[in-house]
């Protein structure tokens, strides 16, 4: 088939237009090789690639890069600069390196090699698309509770989209997610890494006892130092504890999820000794999570930031109500997973089926011990019928062959509370209400089997109701007065995301930070640092 490809000249002059090289060498007369050659080269080197050989084989093995003109000129320009920004956005530099592209080009001598070339191109596109629209890494891969289904793009899409596309660059830029969290993170990125640059935060906050406020003394000093630093306060040579480092300190505390009290103790010191460098490694670790989260999250969604302990009601991007939860506690079996699905029901005056590790692992032994402990909850058999704990002999039971389930009904001091509310997935995971209301009054607040319990749970119900009734107090009321489980369906249902985030804005854009409850993110670092995200170097 004819091409524009159809002399020594032609193809030297594209080459140096790709390169702005010279070439160094003769092509060889395009007309010496065989007819198609060029078609045939793309066919060989997208052969294994199945949505690539679509893609050419559709459009007749017309060059989507290595054309002639302007079009062709504002692609390969859109992609190289695109990809020499791939560490704005704390990906890989390596894994998006141009240096073996350039030497391909350069190296190009006659059209079977361009046809390489041009494949080439779209390869690098397609790994830079995949990179920044949904991440580099794969959750499951990473953490057992990293459950998350992460949308990966269709590779036909995106290169029949790109060839589409009445803009180049304008298509790769969309492909980031399109949040103000994704840029305000993008922003933190780069704000952290030049201050690193030149040298960070400088010298932390020595061991000691608890600083408070007209105290003074060297400890006292470094932390004035460090806050300055950190940009909590003005600089001063005060070498007391006022009021001035007082509001510092409470002002850290609240960016960092712990008691405002402005007082200095050893959570709030080892906070703030934490180095730049880590604090950037959050950053960059909560860049891939908004990428592995780059979908419509609805315009109202439940948002659950298990780092937080709070459970937020998002709308239209605004947060129109918040409470503080508990989360699971760091143990094997009870850390809470991170997915996302849709709010269907609530349950209220809901009963509480007891899971099967819990009926094993806790209530069994104190049954064997005495067959009258934890009276609250009802022992059925396999058919639903509650069965005489006097008939039974429960030390010839063991986990294994305990043949009986537990349910709690409802009451006052049922372990689900009041209410619950359901998103049925395969990890038995929800929001409820809970009778232990003392544990929301800790800082860190995992505690729970690994369901999401919430403070103002009524409150929460009311919220959710309120789109669909005139009278939201009233219908739960109403429906709690009974005293019978009952379902309460959502209308329309309410997307839920539970997410994990140690580095995240406020509605203000500035940067707070979290504990690593579960070490999830370090983790998610080492990826991230084997697949060749790096952090700058200290200048010395």
């Amino acid at each position: 088939m004819a091409f524009f490809l159809r002399s020594p000249a032609l193809i030297s002059g594209l080459l140096v237009a790709i390169l702005s090289l010279p070439v160094a060498d003769p092509l060889p007369a395009a007309e010496s090789a065989p007819a198609g050659a060029f078609s045939q080269s793309v066919a060989v080197a997208s052969a294994g690639d199945e949505a690539m050989a679509e893609f050419y084989r559709a459009r007749g093995y017309a060059p989507l890069w290595t054309g002639e003109g302007e079009r062709f000129r504002a692609r390969r320009q859109a992609l190289f600069d695109s990809l020499g920004r791939a560490a704005l956005h704390g990906l890989p530099v390596a894994r998006h390196d141009t240096a073996e592209l350039l030497a391909q080009m350069r190296d190009a001598r006659d059209i079977r090699d361009l046809g390489a070339v041009e494949v080439a191109l779209s390869r690098a596109f397609l790994r830079y698309a995949r990179d920044l629209q949904s991440g580099i890494l794969v959750p499951r891969q990473i953490d057992s509770g990293l459950v998350r289904e992460v949308a990966r793009p269709d590779p036909l899409v995106l290169l029949r989209g790109f060839a589409t596309a009445e803009s180049a660059a304008g298509f790769l830029a969309a492909l980031a997610p399109a949040t103000a969290e994704y840029r305000a993170l993008m922003k933190a990125r780069l704000d952290l890494e030049t201050a690193i640059a030149a040298g960070g935060w400088g010298s932390g906050v020595p061991g000691g006892p608890t600083l408070r406020p007209g105290e003074s003394g060297e400890r006292v000093i470094a932390l004035r130092n460090r806050l300055v630093a950190m940009g909590y306060m003005k600089r001063s040579a005060s070498p007391t504890y006022d009021a001035a480092l007082q509001e510092a300190v409470q002002r850290f505390q609240d960016r960092h999820g712990l008691a405002a009290d402005g007082i200095a103790g050893p959570v709030t010191v080892t906070e703030v000794n934490v180095p730049m460098e880590q604090r950037l490694k959050s950053v960059l670790v909560a860049l891939e999570r908004e990428r592995w989260l780059n979908m419509d999250r609805g315009e109202r969604h439940i948002l659950v930031n298990m780092t937080d302990y709070t459970t937020r009601i998002v709308d239209h991007g605004e947060v129109t109500f918040e409470t503080r939860s508990v989360i699971g506690m760091n143990a094997d079996g009870r850390r809470s997973p991170e997915f996302s699905d849709e709010m269907s029901h609530m349950v209220v005056n809901p009963t509480w089926y007891v899971p099967r590790s819990i009926v094993t692992q806790e209530y069994l032994p104190q049954l064997r011990r005495n067959p009258y402990a934890v009276s609250h909850l009802v022992i059925t058999d396999s058919s639903g019928r509650q069965i005489d704990r006097r008939a039974v002999d429960f030390t010839q039971y063991t986990a294994r062959n305990f043949p009986f389930s537990m349910r709690e009904p409802p009451s006052q001091r049922n372990a689900l509370g009041q209410v619950k509310f359901m998103f049925p997935n395969k990890y038995n995971i929800y929001l409820h209400d809970t009778p232990s209301k003392s544990l929301f009054n800790h800082d860190a607040r995992a505690f729970s089997h690994g369901c999401i319990r919430l403070a103002d749970p009524v409150d929460f119900a009311k919220a959710l109701l309120a789109p669909q009734t005139d009278d939201p107090e009233g219908l739960f009321r109403s429906t709690l007065n009974t005293g019978r489980e009952t379902r309460i369906n959502i209308e329309p249902p309410v997307p839920v995301h539970l997410i994990y985030r140690t580095a995240f804005t406020d509605g203000r854009g500035s940067l707070e930070f979290r504990r690593d409850v579960y070490g999830r993110d370090a983790r998610i670092w080492e990826a991230l640092a084997r697949a060749g995200v790096a952090l700058p170097e200290v200048r010395g």
